[in-house]
């Protein structure tokens, strides 16, 4: 029986060693989570008011928006007039606005379609 307290008192002392380097990543664990818990603060560039162009302007409206919000009315506007391309989803199907908006074409991918907005941003 002596023999195999020896053995017990080594794993005790082995797990009061390794005691304080778990309550040090625990500690850096909950430093990571409480600075990822600030808020992001959104950039500048985004929140600016951009005036729309007249062809944009029939599709979100004609007063100053955010970059961000004009984008998101294009997409109520997209998916209320079921202008997204039933085969390939990442194709956008303009009607006669939307048409004026991308450059005169028929069929843009929602990739390009930031490149097309910008044009028409101010």
């Amino acid at each position: 029986m002596a023999t195999k307290k020896k053995p017990a008192k080594k794993a005790a002392k082995k797990a009061v060693a390794k005691k304080p380097a778990a309550k040090k990543a625990v500690k850096k664990a909950a430093k990571k989570v409480a600075k990822k818990k600030s808020a992001r603060k959104p950039s500048a560039a985004f929140m600016k008011a951009l005036t729309p162009s007249a062809a944009l302007a029939e599709v979100v409206g004609s007063k100053p928006l955010p970059r961000t919000e004009v984008v998101k009315k294009i997409w109520v506007y997209i998916k209320a007039n079921k202008l997204q391309d039933k085969v390939n989803r990442r194709m956008i199907n303009g009607d006669a606005k939307l048409k004026v908006v991308f450059g005169g074409k028929a069929q843009v991918s929602m990739f390009d379609m930031a490149k097309h907005l910008s044009k028409h941003l101010k």
